[in-house]
């Protein structure tokens, strides 16, 4: 039996609707054209050399006036095939085909086998503390208004699914036609790039629509299995799992996150927090209309005769005024705030709780652990700020204050200060009273801008903010400098201050800077026994290829969580992953438990960033499977961590880091046709030009490739599918390891080892996602003559890594025990590769002629890059 006929016949369901919609609006002609593009993919796919050169042929000769419809076709058919995949992943008929389809219920399965105690697991469920980071990136393609359209479509397939009358067939297939049609007529591509407002807008949104539901969903299932596995469930004030953001708090080399624009994300938090908890007490109002309650309850009511009624009234009365406020304090800078506002969870939660311990002893405990049970779950998750935010910026910022200050001051220049003067300078001030800045220094404004961003930081509080992340951190100063700074700023709460270690030398450093800092007492102090720690992907990946960066990055946290040990401190290590291989992303179950042993001890902090925010948490069960996934992951790594590598690993895998970041930085450092040849064989340069992300492509526009942020840097080759970011290197390393005798001993660490097995299937399924065919044709039209050789080599290089992981693996086909994911990318194959062919004819022409390129046109190139991005997935 063909287990994907359930996610085949809805993909084919969708394409007819989108058909029906071209026919209906550009005529039988252009869907005639799209059809025959179509059947011309899918039998070039199949290997048909003749049908392949004859669709290069059909889409070169493409009108301008074709161009556009023909992309958008294409596209928006990976849209709804990537929402049918997404919708089989949570039906019926899909659960038995994707891997892990229950993965709490399977671990507590697997628990009962081992000898762990009861206890113990247990303790490890009170303990556990994930905390999803949402962030934005220039990845996320789909825009706000067509991803509400998408999840409508979704509804449309799931009620498909159950027995309708002929008439109810009829009103959902009408429904799906025009939503289709909805889709076809809204434009793909954002006319403006969105502000860091609007990024911090979709977040909200993905809560709305569907975390709002999934969270307390989640909770309900993790109960059900601990009380079924374990006698004993979930505390009604547990949140193991809690959401954060960067969006409007990101300010790293994004010049428009400014601290108005803070302020201005951290009161719409509450605004959109506070609107949805009045939706729930509506609901709650409508259905507590019981009239016996506890004593106490009874005198918070004013002896009211429903008393249920009364206490939530009040407080949804209060939410309304609070939510009023909000709502004028974002039209003025600074308003004062009047003491009646709802403004500390605890005032929320204390009227909820006391209708639940009434209803309680009231003998109504089914009706307690309902609705009631639901929003008591949101408060004590989300809260009245929705999402805390994460306040992120480049340690240079904070130094610059410094030297400027000192130099007012007459102290010197704390910029040209060894670090062992700079620490003494830091300490002294943290540990004086009296005020550090003169009231009337006028400081430059950049410098006045951290003071600001400072200044909202101690105004809002530890319950509306998280953290505050030190990009490109190196040194103990660079910590200090901060704390400092909220010192000043009046901060009445220490404040998590995370370093972010990002290139290979910051990941290396990382223990020894950690180290200096845990020795100073009046940082433990500060701390209070609690360190976070950022680990950087995507930029030491950029800078010394997969293998590399992956070996940096578990020794730095084995050596981290080993000083954390020694110093009797609590480390929460936050992992700064992207959605692709080559920014640490992957399938996240097994990235988790590829971590060192130990290292989950004090919780998960992940970032989940861009187009990967809705593929995992879209809709509402969907988030509930993803909630799943990580919780299970982090509860198996903490009661069954992986083994501790023997020296024997350590040693292969350290000279496997070395030899492939040698390998990968002669071709991207040392071989002064690699720039050239990236900037002709991609969209590299295109890129800046789709209004995508908030922040600018480049940190330092003139620069060359080591200017360029890791985003766009993995962006640009997943779309001419060479994928270059994510397996460069590391084939060259493992030649060498097998050359030199070592294939046992690989061998070994694949079955033993899992962090080793990670790597070698994030290969695997960036292998299956490379096509050498579309990049040879990338090259073919667009790269001159004399750089066409690079090409050639790293095609080359790329099969015989492919071949040899195929040896080491022992299997004659890539990812053959992931079935589903296999599936899943031969499915969009057939329409992304229309795209790729024509991104280079629009390439092509844009190049030569950048005059005569029509808008059309431009917009046509635009959506392949969208297009693409939705086919490849993890593009970002």
């Amino acid at each position: 039996m063909d287990q994907y006929a359930a996610l085949r016949a809805n993909v084919g369901l969708l394409g007819t609707e989108l058909g029906e919609t071209l026919r209906q609006h550009l005529g039988d002609a252009v869907l005639a054209r799209v059809e025959e593009i179509r059947q011309l993919s899918k039998e070039a796919r199949q290997g048909n050399s003749q049908q392949a050169e004859q669709l290069r042929q059909v889409l070169t000769a493409l009108s301008d006036d074709e161009l556009l419809p023909v992309a958008r076709a294409f596209a928006q058919f990976l849209n709804l095939a990537n929402l049918a995949e997404q919708h089989f992943s949570i039906s019926a008929a899909g659960r038995s085909s994707i891997e892990k389809p229950e993965p709490l219920t399977e671990l507590f399965q697997r628990l009962k086998d081992t000898a762990i105690a009861k206890g113990d697991i247990q303790q490890a469920v009170r303990e556990l503390s994930i905390e999803l980071v949402l962030t934005a990136h220039p990845t996320e393609v789909a825009r706000r208004t067509l991803i509400h359209k998408l999840t409508e479509i979704a509804a449309c397939l799931a009620q498909l699914e159950h027995p309708q009358t002929d008439w109810q067939q009829q009103q959902l297939q009408l429904r799906l036609t025009e939503l289709i049609s909805q889709a076809w007529h809204t434009n793909e591509i954002r006319e403006q790039r969105p502000t860091p407002v609007d990024e911090a807008k979709s977040g909200f949104a993905i809560i709305e629509s569907s975390l709002w539901q999934a969270i307390p969903d989640f909770l309900r299932e993790l109960d059900a299995d601990l009380r079924r596995d374990l006698g004993t469930g979930l505390p009604l004030d547990a949140a193991p799992v809690r959401f954060s953001s960067w969006m409007g708090g990101d300010r790293d080399g994004n010049p428009f996150v400014t601290s108005k624009v803070t302020r201005q994300v951290l009161l719409l938090s509450r605004w959109k927090a506070a609107d949805l908890f009045i939706r729930d007490l509506d609901l709650l109002s409508t259905e507590l209309s019981m009239n016996t309650g506890s004593a106490a309850l009874l005198d918070a009511s004013e002896q009211a005769s429903e008393p249920y009624r009364a206490v939530l009234n009040k407080l949804r009365q209060q939410l309304i005024t609070t939510r009023d406020w909000l709502t004028e304090a974002l039209k003025h800078d600074r308003l004062q705030r009047p003491a009646d506002l709802i403004w500390h969870n605890q005032q929320l939660l204390e009227p909820l709780l006391l209708c639940f311990e009434s209803l309680q002893q009231s003998g109504m405990q089914l009706i307690a652990q309902g609705r009631l049970t639901d929003t008591l779950r949101r408060a004590y998750a989300f809260g009245l700020t929705l999402l805390k935010l994460d306040i992120r910026q480049d340690a240079a910022r904070h130094a610059d204050v410094f030297a400027e200050l000192t130099r007012y001051l007459g102290l010197g220049d704390y910029s040209a200060w060894t670090e062992k003067d700079r620490q003494a300078f830091l300490l002294r001030e943290l540990a004086n009273k009296r005020p550090l800045f003169p009231k009337n220094w006028q400081p430059s404004a950049d410098v006045q801008e951290v003071l600001d961003t400072c200044d909202i930081v101690a105004r809002h509080g530890n319950e509306a903010l998280s953290t505050y992340v030190i990009s490109m951190a190196g040194k103990p100063s660079d910590v200090l400098a901060v704390q400092l700074l909220l010192q000043e700023a009046g901060s009445s709460f220490a404040m998590p201050v995370a370093p972010l270690f990002e290139t290979l030398s910051d990941l290396q450093n990382a223990p020894d800077c950690m180290r200096q800092l845990l020795i100073i007492d009046w940082y433990r102090g500060y701390i209070n026994g609690r360190q976070e720690v950022m680990i950087g992907y995507s930029d030491s990946a950029k800078d010394a290829g997969v293998f590399a960066a992956a070996w940096a990055q578990y020794s730095a946290q084995e050596a981290l969580v080993k000083l954390s040990k020694d110093y009797g401190v609590k480390l929460t290590l936050f992992h700064g992953r992207g959605g692709t291989i080559g920014r640490g992303g992957g399938p996240a179950h097994a990235a988790i438990l590829s971590q060192p042993p130990g290292s989950l001890a004090g919780g998960l902090r992940v970032t989940e960033q861009g187009e990967m925010i809705r593929f995992k948490f879209g809709l509402p069960e969907l988030a509930i499977r993803s909630l799943a996934l990580y919780a299970s992951a982090v509860l198996e790594g903490m009661l069954l961590p992986p083994p501790v590598p023997k020296e024997s690993w350590r040693s292969l895998m350290s000279k496997l880091a070395d030899d492939s970041c040698n390998a990968y930085r002669a071709v991207v450092r040392h071989n002064k046709d690699f720039v050239p040849y990236f900037r002709a064989a991609t969209p590299e340069q295109e890129l800046g030009k789709l209004p995508l992300g908030s922040r600018p492509a480049k940190r330092n526009p003139t620069g060359g490739v080591e200017s360029l942020r890791a985003i766009p840097w993995i962006f640009a080759w997943s779309q001419n599918r060479l994928m270059l970011p994510a397996w460069l290197g590391a084939g060259n390393a493992l030649a060498l390891a097998v050359e030199t005798g070592q294939t046992d001993l690989l061998d070994e660490m694949q079955q033993e080892w899992p962090f080793f097995a990670t790597r070698l299937s994030m290969l695997e399924m960036v292998f299956l996602k490379a096509d050498p065919e579309i990049s040879a044709y990338y090259d073919q039209v667009l790269v001159p003559k004399a750089l066409q050789h690079l090409g050639v080599e790293l095609r080359q290089q790329l099969a015989a890594d492919r071949e040899l992981l195929l040896k080491l693996i022992h299997s004659d086909t890539l990812m053959a025990k992931e079935g589903w994911i296999r599936e899943s990318i031969m499915l969009r194959n057939t329409y992304v590769d229309p795209l790729h062919i024509l991104q280079v004819e629009l390439l092509k022409r844009s190049r030569h002629d950048p005059e005569k390129i029509s808008a059309q046109s431009n917009r046509a190139l635009m959506v392949t890059i969208a297009g693409i991005a939705a086919g490849m997935r993890n593009s970002g």
